[in-house]
């Protein structure tokens, strides 16, 4: 009598061990193909990238014809003034679009996310849209926006008696204008991951701060930014991330001038690359953004977690 309730439970155990082993492997079947894509187009030409680094030839020299030069290539990329503008362009353009993007687009999703603010919805839509739209089209208006004597912004300054600041001709003014077409550009899709951050927030916890006394600019402060944290973490991550891969925007409207006040990692990349031929340079410089990215963006994630002090 004793006996069966324990083949019972043996049973069952044995039943859920088999379950769980038939979606370990379903889970193995489905993940397969796309684990193998990441390995062939993304893993593999890292590998390689990483390779090249340490040697040199130009995109036309087969792999085996190269020559072995060891750190020459990073040697030369931490000693070329060329090189060392694009790194500075580069921080000054993410820290930049940091600073701004990101508590902008707090702002903004705030405003969006209010229940009372009719068409609300199609707000999103049109602050999203600027993301979807293809660069190519968005760099022709705003080079018309930029564009001296006629465009429209020089033509506002002017009324008001206001000097043009030469945007995209003046080495001072070209990387603050790249900056604001990012701003512009990316600033929907920040908007909208910061708004379903704000869905997941439960009303209850604004109705027990309202009953505690707190204000709009308090409940907003200690309650919505606290738990926004992994939003912020996310946004911050793929604002950095974004800036530091910016390429469309320089080829198409300064080409790293003027005097390389544009120049940036990725568009000194593809320079050196396409223009130079120095495939091992720029496999170098590519490593090198690589950890660029890895070191910058775990730096932004500790900060804003506040676990940096």
């Amino acid at each position: 009598m004793t006996s069966v309730p324990l083949v019972g439970r043996g049973g069952g155990a044995m039943s859920r061990h088999h379950s769980s082993s038939r979606h370990g492997f379903a889970a193995v079947v489905f993940l397969s193909p796309a684990v193998l894509l990441i390995g062939i187009f993304v893993l593999v030409p890292m590998v390689l990238t990483l390779w090249i680094s340490f040697h040199a030839g130009t995109i036309s020299t087969p792999l085996r014809d190269m020559t072995w030069t060891g750190l020459k290539n990073y040697r030369k990329i931490f000693t070329s003034d060329t090189n060392i503008k694009a790194f500075e362009n580069t921080g000054i353009y993410v820290a930049l679009s940091l600073v701004i993007t990101v508590p902008l687009a707090f702002l903004i999703a705030l405003l969006v996310f209010t229940p009372r603010l009719r068409g609300r919805s199609a707000l999103r839509v049109l602050l999203f849209s600027t993301y979807v739209i293809p660069t190519v089209a968005i760099v022709i208006i705003w080079s018309q926006l930029y564009s001296p004597q006629y465009g429209p912004v020089d033509v506002a300054l002017g009324a008001v008696g206001l000097p043009s600041p030469s945007w995209l001709s003046s080495p001072n003014a070209a990387l603050i204008s790249l900056v604001i077409f990012n701003v512009w550009q990316m600033i929907g899709y920040y908007v909208v991951l910061l708004v379903a951050g704000l869905t997941q927030i439960p009303q209850e916890v604004y109705e027990a701060a309202a009953i505690d006394g707190a204000g709009s600019v308090q409940r907003t402060a200690h309650v919505t930014i606290p738990l926004l944290r992994n939003t912020f973490v996310f946004v911050g991550l793929m604002t950095v991330i974004n800036s530091v891969q910016v390429f469309d925007p320089i080829y198409l409207l300064t080409q790293g001038g003027p005097a390389n006040s544009t120049l940036t990692i990725s568009y000194d990349i593809q320079r050196t690359v396409v223009q130079y031929g120095l495939a091992g340079q720029a496999s170098a410089m590519a490593t090198s953004l690589l950890v660029v990215i890895a070191v910058v963006g775990g730096i932004v994630a500790l900060v804003i977690r506040g676990r940096v002090r």
